[in-house]
């Protein structure tokens, strides 16, 4: 089974306040919480609070911290060293992201939080002393990519006729990673996710899916491949490459489901709302959209057969409120992305699972009110105001709404919007033309005027002769 990591309860992604008057408001999870929105007026960006924690039920986090180095364990072995005598530091806090949950039935595995190799038998130079500039121009490494940024060095090959694993399989794997200066940054003894799926980074699923079952084999990942620009904090600087060492341990097909027991569903669905909120604070708005669905798709009480008798009042409960955690994730997600109606769907969807949730309510009452239809709008925003009498944006957007239906100056300063993004009803978006009134042009009366002189001297001079 997946080792389980030490968690931190990771943070939900905070709504930013969307200055085009699009975004909903941001909503605590507890309605016993202070106000819940900031007027737009006081310029302020809200912030969604911290989700409520996470149910343990043998979840994973997102984030996993590690203790600081310390000495070799009594059960150790006595490792060999690696060539040079040089010891892997490691930070002394880093993170690895895991998501899949593996098969209920293997047994748990500890996280090995010690900064010792888990290859003590592979302590090559390339691992120890060789920098990634000479690595990635080195002739012995084979390219996994066109470009050369993502390249690998078999170490010890897998049996003749070994499988290799496909697209959307899940796979186990032993890995390690290192900055280049032997800083270790991941780490896992047994890290199991689907390929495809986006739950580790883009090196970790294109290196497994070149690899052979038992194959170990070191990875050397440019930075657009790892974490990229924005690099990983606190442990893994902007534009850092990485260097692993990996070990396809078991390939398998992905588990369906509507075959699995509901908490097994509510800990994996958990696992990818938690991966949404990673690429959502990293503002990789797509790759977030992305996770919620797949969050979504877990989370139901259905069986195979189409009847959800299996589930207790309790586990329906739990999958309710992560599905409304995962729309409402989802929606903000989308607002980013300019996918108006897309977020009007969603919003509407939990509002059928919680008919007095603010956040949607709000969120749907702009949107309603930006396409025009203006008397829904109406009527959600005095819901939500209704229940939260005393929060300033939905004062705010009421305000807007009855100046747009009067034909007040808010509706001369709106946007054109596309027609798809806004349906058929685009009328009042359309801005009133700015062509020049039609008239005679001044070089036109001139020149008859001076025609006109023309022929009037022709004519007294005619009369004068005669």
């Amino acid at each position: 089974m997946e080792a389980k990591p030490c968690s931190e309860e990771p943070k939900e992604p905070a709504e930013p306040e969307v200055r085009e008057a699009i975004s909903g408001p941001v909503v605590e999870d507890s309605p016993t919480e202070k106000e819940l929105f900031h007027a737009e007026s006081e310029g302020k960006e809200p912030r969604e609070k911290e989700e409520d924690e996470t149910e343990s039920r043998g979840g994973e986090s997102e984030n996993t911290t590690t203790k600081s180095p310390s000495g070799p364990s009594e059960g150790e072995r006595g490792g060999r060293e690696c060539a040079d005598g040089k010891k892997l530091k490691k930070t002394n806090s880093w993170k690895t992201v895991r998501f899949q949950d593996p098969s209920g039935t293997e047994a748990v595995v500890e996280r090995d939080s010690s900064g010792e190799s888990l290859f003590p038998e592979y302590g090559v130079e390339e691992w120890t002393s060789s920098t990634f500039e000479e690595l990635f121009m080195a002739e012995d490494w084979e390219d996994i990519t066109d470009d050369r940024l993502l390249r690998k060095k078999v170490l010890e090959p897998g049996p003749l006729h070994a499988l290799r694993p496909t697209w959307g399989q899940e796979v186990a794997v032993k890995m390690q990673g290192v900055l280049e200066d032997q800083t270790v940054v991941e780490k896992d003894c047994k890290l199991v996710f689907v390929i495809g799926e986006g739950d580790v980074n883009q090196a970790l699923e294109e290196c497994a899916i070149s690899m052979q079952k038992d194959e170990i084999t070191l990875l050397l990942a440019d930075s657009q491949y790892a974490y990229g620009l924005l690099g990983r904090e606190p442990d893994i600087p902007a534009w850092a490459p990485l260097l692993y060492q990996l070990q396809l341990l078991g390939i398998r097909e992905k588990p369906d489901p509507l075959t699995m027991a509901i908490p097994d569903r509510i800990r994996i669905a958990n696992q990818k709302r938690e991966r949404g909120n990673f690429h959502f604070q990293r503002e990789e708005y797509s790759m977030a959209a992305r996770a919620y669905c797949m969050a979504l798709d877990v989370l139901t009480t259905r069986t195979r057969d189409g009847n959800n008798d299996g589930a207790v009042e309790e586990e329906e409960e739990e999958v309710h409120d992560y599905r409304v955690k995962c729309l409402n994730n989802l929606a903000t997600s989308q607002l980013k992305l300019e996918q108006y109606d897309e977020a009007l769907h969603t919003s509407r969807d939990v509002l059928f699972l919680e008919p007095n949730n603010v956040k949607a309510l709000f969120r749907s009452g702009k949107l309603l009110s930006d396409k025009g239809e203006y008397r829904e709008a109406m009527d959600i925003l005095k819901k939500a105001l209704k229940l939260e009498p005393a929060t300033k944006a939905i004062h705010v957007e009421l305000s807007k709404l009855v100046k747009r239906q009067s034909g007040g100056k808010d509706t001369q300063k709106w946007k054109v919007k596309p027609a798809q993004m806004l349906g058929e009803n685009i009328a009042p978006f359309l801005i009133p033309s700015k062509k020049k009134p039609s008239g005679i042009s001044w070089k036109l009366l001139l020149g008859a005027l001076v025609v006109a002189l023309g022929s009037l001297v022709t004519s007294v001079i005619l009369t004068a002769r005669n």
